[in-house]
């Protein structure tokens, strides 16, 4: 890998910036540079807001958004309808979405021609095991499962080191779950 670039949409409070920093550190504990940061604003929760995250085997120089992302990883579905999410995304890029819908569905609602597009219930398994809607750990479950830009064990110990144990070991839990159902296309 010289360099992937994610970019994350999502609301104000569903953790996509959260999800970059996790992604960023896993890929520290496999010796890769990285970037992480927000685009927002003085927005509310709820708000749509993007977040970027560059790992990388070479240091990064650039510091700027991302334009032409990889991957591009969306929290809610809803952003879709209202938010250019697959702006800049090449053709070979991958698309994962929180959604309940087939990629099939995503891609002809979406008029979507190419990109490698995959869909994942984050939301329903974010609450049958947290209790709560907050998705990111269900989308970089999906995200790895989706591009294998790091290992589950690297964000196992980035999500174990975040969060407090009984937090963490149920982040974990969405994690592997999401891993294991995320659906390609």
């Amino acid at each position: 890998m010289v360099l992937q670039e994610i970019r994350w949409h999502g609301r104000g409070g569903q953790g996509a910036w959260t999800a970059s920093e996790l992604l960023a550190k896993a890929a520290i504990h496999a010796g890769k540079y990285i970037q992480s940061f927000p685009d927002f604003g003085p927005e509310r929760m709820g708000a749509p807001m993007r977040a970027f995250t560059r790992i990388s085997d070479n240091p990064i120089k650039m510091h700027c958004n991302i334009y032409t992302p990889d991957v591009v990883v969306v929290l809610d579905s809803n952003l879709a309808k209202t938010v250019p999410v697959a702006e800049g995304l090449p053709e070979d890029g991958v698309l994962v979405i929180n959604t309940r819908e087939s990629p099939g569905e995503i891609r002809e609602q979406l008029k979507l021609i190419g990109h490698k597009l995959w869909t994942i219930p984050a939301t329903e398994i974010a609450v049958k095991i947290l209790g709560r809607p907050i998705t990111n750990t269900a989308m970089l479950g999906a995200v790895t499962s989706a591009t294998g830009i790091v290992d589950l064990r690297s964000l196992e110990k980035a999500i174990k080191e975040r969060f407090p144990l009984k937090i963490a070991e149920r982040n974990v839990e969405v994690l592997n779950v999401a891993y294991r159902k995320v659906t390609p296309e």
